[in-house]
């Protein structure tokens, strides 16, 4: 189904947030771990900033999908969250963490699931585990997605991810490439899941 997609703004504090009722879909990663490549090729367009510097994203920027244009609502909404991990911001990010990016992950309402990003190519990386560990703690639904997994195959890609399950106690990853396609509608179909309001689930069920 073709979702028309449509940057909305950035923001750097709770007040800032938008004012949305559409389930919320959260992307978290390591700066350089292929975050806005994977959004946009989830959208198939150029949505998200993809940049050879990490740290770019200082602010979470929201993206509305719609199926109809003309839609006064959208029927998603996607939020980009800032990149962590690398030296030379760190510490700046660890400091903006309690001011909104916090408050947004524990309190945000539309908030339906977490995508959780790792490098397939890396050792299970300890800032990982601990956001892995956070949104256990704070109840809220995640998957871990493995991004540029085409670089690996074979048992080479089955040890990588084995190693990061049993490094971050998951027990599920998925294997995506923003190259080849491979886990887009595996992807796709987690996020319309998670995207279904509860009177949906029931009547689903």
């Amino acid at each position: 189904m073709k979702l028309h997609a449509h940057f909305l703004k950035s923001a750097v504090a709770p007040e800032h947030f938008p004012l949305s009722a559409a389930p919320e879909i959260a992307f978290l990663g390591r700066s350089n771990v292929g975050k806005s490549s994977l959004i946009n090729a989830l959208l198939g367009d150029k949505i998200a900033h993809v940049s050879s510097t990490p740290g770019r994203t200082r602010m979470i920027n929201f993206i509305e999908l719609r199926q109809k244009l003309e839609s006064v609502q959208p029927d998603l909404m996607l939020a980009d969250l800032p990149g962590y991990g690398y030296a030379k911001i760190s510490k700046e990010i660890s400091a903006e963490w309690p001011k909104f990016i916090e408050p947004y992950l524990s309190e945000r309402q539309p908030l339906r699931l977490c995508i959780a990003l790792v490098d397939t190519n890396v050792p299970p990386q300890a800032s990982d585990y601990q956001l892995i560990e956070w949104l256990k703690h704070a109840g809220r639904d995640f998957l871990v997605v493995a991004t540029k997994s085409d670089r690996l195959s074979g048992n080479k890609l089955r040890n990588a991810l084995n190693l990061l399950k049993r490094e971050h106690r998951v027990e599920e990853i998925l294997p995506y490439s923003a190259e080849n396609g491979a886990g887009k509608s595996e992807l796709w179909k987690v996020i319309r899941e998670s995207a279904l309001t509860d009177d949906a689930k029931n009547k689903r069920d």
